[in-house]
Order: C-alpha cells, then sequence, then structure tokens
C-alpha cells in the first residue's frame, strides 16, 4: 500500500514538472516574439526619421557616439573587474610571469597497502600534498595484500625519510625508495616485450634481460644443478631451471620478489628454452693486417673444433696467461665459454677459416668478465684492442656499465689494452691477481658501434 502511494505520488510529480516546463517554453517564445515585432518597430521608426526628417544624421552620429561610449565602457570595467575565480588576481606588473621550472628528481618508491577501497588514494593524496607527481604505478597483488610500486619525479630537496614517512601515515609499510634515472621511464609492458624480443633473438641476453627486469638483482649460474631444482619462489631469493641442467638464481636482498616478478622471469626462461640455442649472425671487416682480410663475429658452439685447433697453435706462456695456470681441459672450458647462455664470444677468422683469437664477454652479476686469447703469430698486432673496445661496446649496448678483466701485473699486453678503452679504470691487486675494472659510462662517445648497421 505504502509503494502504491509513493508511485502515485511521484507520478504526480513528474506530470507537475511538464507543466512547470511546458508554461516556461510558452513565456519564452512570447517574449521573443514581441522582441522581434519592438526591434522591427525601432527599425521602422529611425528609417522614418532618417529619411523624411531633418535631424537624421544628427540621430546616427549620437547613436554611433553612444555605441562607442558603451564598449569603451565595458573595457575599462572588464579590465578594472577580471572574470576569474576567486581570490584570482594578476601577477604584478599587469603581464602572465612564467615561473622558473623547480628542479626535480626522480624516485622509484614500492610499499604495500591493504586490499580495501581507498587504501590506493590515500597513498597518492600524501603524494599530491608534498607536490610528487607519479609517473607511472604498477600493482603486484598479494594473498592478503597488494605491493604498488611508483615511478615518481619529487621536488629536488624533497628529503627519501620525508617522502617515507608520508606513506607509511598514508597507510603503507614495507616501503623501500631508491633513486631511478631516464631508463626506468618505459612502462612496465613495453619493457617486457623489448626484453622478450632480444632474448629471442640471441641466447646470451636472457641474464641481461632478468637484470635489467629485476634491477639490482644478483644473478649467478649453477653448473648441472637446475634438474634436481624445481623453479621456485622464497621471499628474495627465486630459482629457475635452465636449459642444458644449469640453474639460474636471483637474490634480491633489499626487496622481495613477487609472484608477477617471479611469472615474468619464468616466462622470459621457458621462451629461451622453446627457442634453444641462438646466436645472431653478425660480423665486421677488421681491415688488412699484414696483407690479410680478417672477419670479427659471433662464434657458436659449432667453433669448437676451430678454436681447439687455435688453442694447439698457442704457447703454453699465452694459455697460462688467458686461463691463470696450465690448461689441461681446454674442451671443457670451451664447452662453457662457445655456450651463448654464459656470456658472448667473438671468433676472428682469416679468409681460409682458421681462427686466430677468441674473446670473451661473461656476465657476471651487475658487470661483466672479459677475456682475451689471441695466437702469438697474430699478438701485437691491434687485434687485442679492436676486440676489448668491441665487446666493452656491446656491454654497454646490453646495459652494463663495468667490465673488469682478471690477470697479473706480469700481463703488460693486456694492461695496456685496457688502458686504451679510455674509461676511468680501478686496479685491484689480491694474492698476485690484478683486477682491472672499467666503468663505461664515460667512455660511451668514444666507443665505436659493435656491428656495422644493418
Amino acid at each position: 500500500m505504502d509503494t502504491m502511494a509513493y508511485t502515485h505520488g511521484t507520478g504526480t510529480e513528474d506530470q507537475q514538472e511538464r507543466r512547470r516546463k511546458r508554461g516556461h517554453r510558452w513565456r519564452r517564445e512570447t517574449v521573443e516574439l514581441a522582441a522581434v515585432f519592438a526591434a522591427v518597430a525601432a527599425a521602422d521608426l529611425v528609417a522614418n526619421v532618417v529619411v523624411h526628417g531633418n535631424d537624421g544624421p544628427v540621430l546616427l552620429g549620437a547613436s554611433a557616439a553612444a555605441m562607442l561610449a558603451t564598449a569603451l565602457f565595458r573595457g575599462w570595467l572588464a579590465h578594472r573587474h577580471p572574470h576569474g575565480p576567486p581570490g584570482a588576481s594578476a601577477p604584478p606588473g599587469g603581464g602572465a610571469v612564467n615561473a622558473p621550472e623547480e628542479p626535480t628528481a626522480l624516485w622509484r618508491l614500492r610499499t604495500s597497502v591493504s586490499d580495501a577501497p581507498g587504501s590506493l588514494a590515500r597513498v597518492c593524496t600524501a603524494l599530491a600534498a608534498l607536490r610528487v607527481n607519479i609517473v607511472s604505478m604498477q600493482a603486484h597483488p598479494l594473498p592478503d595484500c597488494t605491493v604498488d610500486e611508483f615511478i615518481l619525479r619529487t621536488p629536488a630537496e624533497l628529503p627519501r625519510t620525508e617522502l617515507a614517512a608520508a606513506v607509511a601515515a598514508a597507510g603503507g609499510w614495507d616501503i623501500w625508495t631508491d633513486q631511478a634515472d631516464a631508463h626506468e621511464l618505459v612502462d612496465v609492458p613495453r619493457q617486457v616485450l623489448a626484453l622478450a624480443t632480444r632474448t629471442a633473438l640471441d641466447a646470451a641476453e636472457l641474464p641481461v634481460a632478468l637484470r635489467q627486469l629485476f634491477g639490482r638483482a644478483t644473478i649467478r649460474q649453477y653448473p648441472g644443478r637446475g634438474d634436481d631444482t624445481p623453479a621456485g619462489l622464497e621471499g628474495h631469493l627465486m630459482r629457475l631451471p635452465l636449459p642444458g641442467g644449469d640453474l639460474l638464481e636471483l637474490s634480491r636482498p633489499h626487496l622481495p620478489f613477487t609472484p608477477t616478478e617471479f611469472a615474468r622471469a619464468r616466462a622470459l626462461v621457458e621462451l629461451d628454452t622453446v627457442l634453444g640455442p641462438r646466436v645472431p649472425a653478425v660480423a665486421a671487416r677488421i681491415g688488412r693486417l699484414d696483407g690479410a682480410e680478417l672477419t670479427v663475429r659471433r662464434a657458436s658452439p659449432g667453433d669448437k673444433a676451430a678454436a681447439l685447433a687455435m688453442h694447439a697453435r698457442c704457447s703454453a706462456e699465452s694459455l697460462r696467461r688467458r686461463y691463470h695456470g696450465p690448461v689441461r681441459d681446454a674442451d671443457r672450458y670451451l664447452d662453457h665459454l662457445l655456450d651463448p647462455r654464459h656470456g658472448q664470444t667473438l671468433a676472428v677468422e682469416t679468409s681460409d677459416g682458421r681462427l686466430v683469437a677468441l674473446a670473451h664477454l661473461m656476465w657476471d652479476d651487475e658487470g661483466a668478465e672479459i677475456a682475451l686469447l689471441v695466437e702469438d703469430a697474430w699478438q701485437r698486432r691491434g687485434l687485442g684492442v679492436d676486440l676489448v673496445r668491441r665487446m666493452a661496446a656491446l656491454a654497454l649496448e646490453a646495459g652494463v656499465r663495468t667490465v673488469y678483466a682478471v690477470t697479473t701485473s706480469a700481463n703488460t699486453g693486456l694492461i695496456s689494452t685496457m688502458r686504451r678503452l679510455s674509461a676511468p679504470l680501478d686496479y685491484q691487486v689480491e694474492d698476485g691477481t690484478l683486477v682491472i675494472t672499467a666503468h663505461l659510462a664515460e667512455a660511451t662517445e668514444k666507443l665505436p658501434a659493435p656491428w656495422p648497421a644493418r
């Protein structure tokens, strides 16, 4: 009964509203029609005065003066009382002033928030209060909460502690912050697709892709452990079995991995497994050295026989400098070095197909190790310098900023070659071993392109 009364009341109100709108429309149309008749009458009066009266020109001049005075008065009034929101005022001097751009900084921030409506909004409101701009954001859902990751552009003077405190006050916990750079402004789906493309083209790119995907993570590869260890995620540790029986282990002590990150890493490894060993067909001419035409290219496991023959032509001293001791099992070494999943190997061959030099770029945590072996008959002809500079350029291309070589202080040839990189060098001597580390960021413009443009 109450419902029927409510429905009836609602219908009466709708009818009354329609009547009001209909009456308002008729009144408006009547006023418009009256205005048209009044305008026609005024125009007829003015025409009669101008045509038949002696004061027509005076009336026209007076009308023009009145219209001009009205326009001037409106302009003055608009200048004295500008239209704008309450409290708005023009800057001193009457013109717009371009404020100087405020210096900013890029930060990566990750925080856990409760999986409840409004939790993300509170964090965003707290960031806005600090004049922080959210450049990008991604969410990692967990069973009991959500991990939100931001790329932020903040005022340069905003300290890290104040940023973290504001997020904590808004309900965040497990807050982690780190400086970001312009390379991280790429959205995550596009970054993952780009890394998958690089991995598909070159098996050596898998560790590099994982490092770029997860930032400052330690990546270690253990031969022969993958068959007995299943893929899994344990907080700060991720394990991924690789084709061939190796185990790839990623650790990030400062920040635990999320299931979303584990799924992305596993997808890259599965892509690498499906495609199998692959090496891009790239090559470059080094030029004529003593009348010989040499070609440098990527080496593959199929070059093992030619590499063993080159080792047989090298002196014991050259092998000792390369492997830091006697070489009893070059066959086993080459199986590892020629596998593209451990890094990139460059081979220099003559026109008849003989290998005369091998250079290795092996990924190691956040840097890469470079190693070099040149056949005795081809030493001191510039091959070492060309290969080291080419490997440094390949490291930069993969996003690796430091390369190092392990040798002894007696290996003056390699020390001189590293100095030719035109990059700052660090020297560390321990138990007779010399580690030379090159910081490549300052040598970017001085290094050649590793391969000719295609």
